[in-house]
């Protein structure tokens, strides 16, 4: 009897791993489409962006306003890009890579810094978000030369 009820209960347990296993693929792969819909839609938008600012007078040349929105626009594709690409990655082997997470947050502080108007900022914010790149750089070096001592 009592050998029976651990059997069940081993089983009831493997089939909940399953089922979790199965929504988290479903809920991963719904998000990797969603975000394929929007990196493409922002694609669409970059490219309108630049094509209507360069068809304005005096033509061909875009101001710089017009490229801080174009540039900002290009890195959020980028970071959409990069998400796209830390979701694939954790479907094909269930691990959140912290290298990839690294790379999404030095790009969006880049298009950050790109798009921000140093003029009106607070100077501890600037240095704030200088220490936060720091940071970031440090520890992406960090966990990449972990990562290549490890597969040497």
């Amino acid at each position: 009897m009592l050998y029976n009820l651990r059997t069940f209960l081993a089983d009831v347990l493997a089939n909940r791993v399953k089922v979790f296993q199965k929504a988290e693929r479903v809920i991963a792969i719904s998000l990797l489409v969603l975000m394929g819909v929007v990196v493409a839609s922002a694609t669409v938008e970059v490219g309108y962006e630049i094509v209507t600012g360069l068809m304005e007078p005096p033509g061909f040349f875009l101001g710089v306003s017009e490229l801080l929105d174009v540039f900002g626009l290009f890195l959020m594709v980028l970071i959409g890009l990069e998400l796209m690409t830390s979701v694939h990655m954790y479907l094909e082997d269930h691990r959140i890579h912290a290298e990839m997470m690294f790379l999404v947050a030095l790009t969006a502080i880049t298009r950050k810094i790109v798009i921000m108007d140093t003029a009106s900022m607070e100077p501890m914010l600037v240095f704030g978000i200088g220490f936060l790149v720091i940071a970031l750089a440090g520890g992406y070096y960090l966990i990449r030369n972990r990562r290549r001592s490890s597969e040497n």
